[in-house]
């Protein structure tokens, strides 16, 4: 009995903690995120009508994540994201889903995004459509901007 409780001990220590803290940062990032987008007044809170809107956007993402969750694993795989951003109307290469699949996966599992990455993955990809169409005024896909331009717009919304 006592061996079960120090294994138990080492295992919560060495395995669970840190996932739950790994798991935290990214939920805390992708709320602090979500919260910066409907925070019309700028000032770091969200009204009720702003959580409401926040909370509608939410149950869409989920919704869209399980349309393309087609075996109903938990996980989007690169082919069901690249499904999912054309259905949003993104046109982008089956090559940049794979990269964001990569990049969001959780390490060491089936390769694939869960709904809290997908969301993050969303909110980053609409954050920066934003921030590229303030500058392709023609709407033409294209735009020049200079290197310093492209790392202020990026910053202005990321951090």
């Amino acid at each position: 009995y006592r061996w079960h409780s120090k294994e138990q001990d080492k295992f919560r220590r060495l395995v669970i903690i840190p996932a739950m803290k790994r798991y935290y940062l990214v939920l805390r990032s992708c709320l602090s995120v979500l919260a910066d987008m409907f925070d019309k007044s700028k000032s770091g809170r969200i009204d009720l009508y702003g959580f409401s809107a926040l909370w509608r956007f939410i149950q869409q993402w989920r919704n869209l994540f399980q349309q393309f969750d087609r075996d109903h694993s938990g996980n989007i795989t690169s082919s069901e994201l690249h499904q999912a951003l054309c259905q949003m109307g993104y046109n982008l290469s089956p090559q940049f889903s794979q990269l964001l699949v990569s990049r969001y996966s959780q390490k060491g599992c089936t390769p694939g995004i869960q709904l809290d990455r997908f969301i993050q993955t969303c909110t980053l990809l609409q954050t920066m459509t934003e921030a590229f169409r303030e500058k392709d005024t023609g709407m033409t896909g294209t735009a020049r901007i200079s290197y310093e331009d492209f790392l202020m717009m990026s910053a202005s919304r990321m951090l």
